[in-house]
């Protein structure tokens, strides 16, 4: 894709006029006939392409004018050239360039109205296969010459950059980079002179080059699906940047001159020490990061400077190389530290959150699908590597140049010190919280080791906590939950339902008119509801610690607490029900999915629902497995069959989980059999990838998610019409903050939905707030403390 110009054409271009061979006036007609034939074969090409695959004006145009301006281009320069006479090879650069404006047609077409995927391909697979001819036929007639390799090398790019364009339909911009390579080449060599310097013949080129134009040709015919088609795309993108690398550093070291140099080491060192100041002067919350947080001085930079100014060579290289290592580790703790706060609300734990991480693949597999995941994780990974690699070399690019630069770097040490020292001592502050005087990587690394030192003392605490006296597995089984036997008694948690979806929101007030809608239909049906608000544990994921803190007692706020009461023989209501009679029941669609051990082993569930056991049929809806409204009836067929023994169930829905999208419907409930009723409805939604694009696009699925998993719900409840039915319902957490926004708090709506007003003399002492939408006076308590007040309401 470089235009190769070897010494040879360079040393003609300085023979003396004198020197050149005279011209040959009999070989113009052959470049006028070229002339001719070039426009002729252009427009004979466009009306093939628009009788057979179809052509529209935009085609047309584009079509001509690149044949003719490749056709000038080609027989221009052999005219202005001292071989006059167009040689055999040329006139197969010129079928190429013919054809490669047929392509320019079609891709031009392409942004009207779709195109004939397979006239592009055929057409320019020929324009490919040629490539390899005319090299041949320059060879064999002896008539290679520096002018046709640079044609011909034009051509390839040219045809590279009109696949790019027609890819980057499909796979995104990004193609484009492939295709503008060549010309951001030429312009820098325009700009840099060194740039454009001879480049020496190089096989590894061309076999990129080819490999490039296979790929992308390949990439438009459809024959690949998206996924393949893009890791390709994209390992050819790596090729052309790979050889555009060597090539660039090739001309470095050949032809830059002593200023460039300058320049350029004085730019490198620019780089580093910005890349050291950033990484110091970063935050680790994403809303925090504005430019003016970066306005500050570090003292760990002037700290690493003075210390290497006094050392000796050797030991500085160590130092710089061990200082710039956990630099970058700093850097990964930041970006780890953005993404917990982003989506859970805090931090993350050094110790125990690395086991976070697989859930959080899961749903971005379930979203994405598992191939993109594994991408974008390897690329994940080896951008953190360099990333690492890139802030340790400039430790010690930074110490060596201020080393060999002593006297200056000192002037500029102190100078620096001077002015950090002034705004420590006046507290000045760029913007609230952010001192001109930081120390924020010092912090930052003392916030991680405090953080290890409290999750190791946590551990010991809570379990403690786990092991202590527990007055309410001590309750007599004949005086517990006396005021609710012979009732059926389920706690539904619903995904992501938070204190954001029913206040102060832009999709708040449609699902609040969903909630007056379902009083309405519970009154109509004889049922009651109280509600309040309980303070969850968790936010934007991680719901297994609000199921397990609801049932336990505890707070449970991370998974190494989570894992520790497991471990552990906690009474949970679970128990409490199982020891009073009822027959108990887990149905989860998405963590029961491998069996869930905790269910039987600490839960002791006498069954556990999953998607491997319901017999669902349907499709699922990215992390969804399937819709609430299946969950709903199958464990209507399967617990609440005529003459059913008293169930206590835990039922956790997942519709509005993240994503958020695509979304079921409502069907009949005599229409939900297996599920297969379900199958248009993926498609007929938008995709988590469409939605995720904006983030209002975002709150508006979150809002429908919502309102379709309390409709399905609370419909449910009336159809069944299940007198002796208690319901309680309550969020899990709050969506993470691209919906809750930032400082929201963990609320989350609780209610009891119930047909027996006993329930409701029972919990009277609660003072919960009647219906299903709680107030902003209605009562919040901890999700810690429901455990034991529900049973001592409903005991003896």
């Amino acid at each position: 894709m470089r235009t190769v110009r070897p010494a040879d054409e360079s040393a003609a271009e300085e023979r003396p006029a004198e020197a050149i061979r005279p011209v040959d006036q009999g070989a113009l007609p052959a470049i006028w006939l070229a002339t001719v034939l070039g426009l002729v074969a252009t427009a004979a090409l466009l009306g093939i392409l628009s009788a057979t695959a179809g052509l529209g004006i935009a085609g047309w145009i584009t079509g001509l004018a690149v044949g003719a301006a490749a056709t000038a281009l080609i027989t221009g320069a052999r005219r202005r050239s001292d071989q006059l006479a167009m040689q055999p090879a040329d006139w197969v650069t010129l079928t190429r360039a013919l054809l490669i404006a047929g392509v320019a047609g079609l891709v031009a077409d392409s942004f009207a109205r779709p195109v004939s995927t397979t006239a592009l391909v055929t057409v320019a697979s020929v324009a490919l296969v040629l490539d390899a001819v005319d090299g041949q036929v320059a060879r064999r007639t002896g008539t290679a010459n520096p002018l046709g390799t640079r044609l011909d090398g034009e051509v390839d790019a040219f045809l590279i950059l009109l696949l790019s364009i027609f890819g980057s339909e499909k796979y995104g911009s990004w193609v484009l980079v492939i295709g503008a390579a060549r010309y951001v080449f030429l312009l820098a060599g325009w700009l840099m002179p060194w740039l454009a310097a001879p480049l020496p013949p190089r096989f590894w080129r061309k076999v990129v080059t080819a490999v490039t134009g296979i790929v992308l040709t390949v990439a438009a015919s459809g024959v690949l699906d998206r996924v393949t088609g893009m890791i390709a795309v994209a390992v050819a993108l790596l090729l052309v940047a790979e050889s555009f690398g060597r090539d660039i550093i090739w001309a470095y070291r050949a032809g830059a001159g002593p200023k460039t140099r300058l320049t350029m080491r004085a730019t490198i060192v620019v780089l580093a020490v910005a890349l050291v100041w950033v990484n110091l002067l970063a935050p680790d919350k994403f809303w925090q990061l504005t430019p003016d947080v970066f306005l500050r001085i570090p003292v760990e930079l002037l700290v690493l400077v003075a210390v290497a100014l006094v050392l000796p060579a050797r030991p500085r290289r160590i130092l710089a190389a061990v200082a710039g290592f956990l630099l970058g580790v700093l850097a990964i703790a930041k970006i780890l530290n953005m993404a917990f706060y982003d989506t859970v609300d805090r931090a993350f734990n050094p110790v125990y959150d690395w086991s976070s991480i697989p859930s959080a693949l899961g749903v971005v597999k379930d979203t994405i699908g598992p191939v993109l995941t594994y991408i974008a994780l390897a690329a994940l990974c080896l951008g953190l590597i360099l990333l690492v690699v890139a802030i340790t070399a400039s430790a010690v690019h930074i110490t060596t140049v201020a080393a060999r630069h002593r006297r200056g770097t000192l002037r500029g040490l102190v100078a620096l010190a001077a002015a950090w020292g002034l705004a420590a001592g006046l507290s000045l502050q760029v913007i609230p919280g952010f001192p001109v005087a930081s120390t924020s990587g010092a912090a930052m690394a003392v916030a991680q080791v405090r953080a290890t030192e409290a999750a190791v003392t946590d551990a010991r605490r809570f379990g403690q906590e786990t092991r202590s006296s527990d007055p309410e597995a001590r309750i007599p089984a004949a005086d517990l939950l006396t005021g609710l036997r012979g009732k059926d008694v389920i706690f539904v948690f619903v995904e992501s339902y938070g204190q954001v979806a029913v206040r102060g929101t832009s999709f708040s007030p449609a699902i609040d008119q969903v909630l007056h809608q379902s009083n309405a239909s519970l009154n109509r049906a004889g049922f009651s509801a109280q509600s309040a608000w309980t303070v969850s544990p968790t936010f934007g994921g991680i719901s297994q610690l609000a199921h397990s803190t609801l049932q336990s007692g505890l707070w449970v706020d991370s998974n190494h607490r989570y894992d520790q009461l497991l471990a552990s023989k906690r009474f949970t209501l679970s128990d409490a029900f199982d020891k009073a009679g009822w027959h108990t029941i887990a149905d989860d669609p998405e963590d029961a999915v491998t069996g869930w051990p905790s269910g039987t082993t600490f839960f002791h569930y006498d069954r556990l629902y999953n998607r491997g056991n319901v017999g669902y049929r349907g499709p699922s809806f990215s992390y969804s497995a399937m819709p609430d409204q299946y969950t709903f009836a199958d464990f209507q067929r399967n617990a609440l069959a005529p003459g059913h023994k008293p169930v206590m169930a835990e039922i956790d829905t997942t519709s509005a989980h993240t994503p958020w999208a695509p979304l079921p419907r409502m069907v009949p409930w005599n229409k939900v059999g297996n599920g297969s009723i379900f199958d248009p409805m993926p498609a007929e939604s938008e995709s988590a990838a469409t939605v995720w694009r904006s983030a209002s696009t975002v709150r508006q699925f979150f809002g429908q998610s919502i309102r379709y998993s309390l409709r399905v719900l609370i419909s449910w409840i009336t159809q069944l019409h299940d007198k002796n039915l208690v319901l309680v319902m309550l969020g899990d957490e709050q969506p993470n903050t691209i919906i809750s926004g930032i400082g929201a708090t963990h609320e989350v709506p609780i209610s009891i939905i119930a047909h027996d007003p006993s329930v409701f003399r029972q919990i009277s002492s609660w003072h919960w707030q009647d219906g299903l939408l709680p107030g902003r006076s209605a009562p919040v308590a901890p999700m810690d403390a429901f455990r034991n007040k529900f049973l001592h309401a409903f005991s003896r």
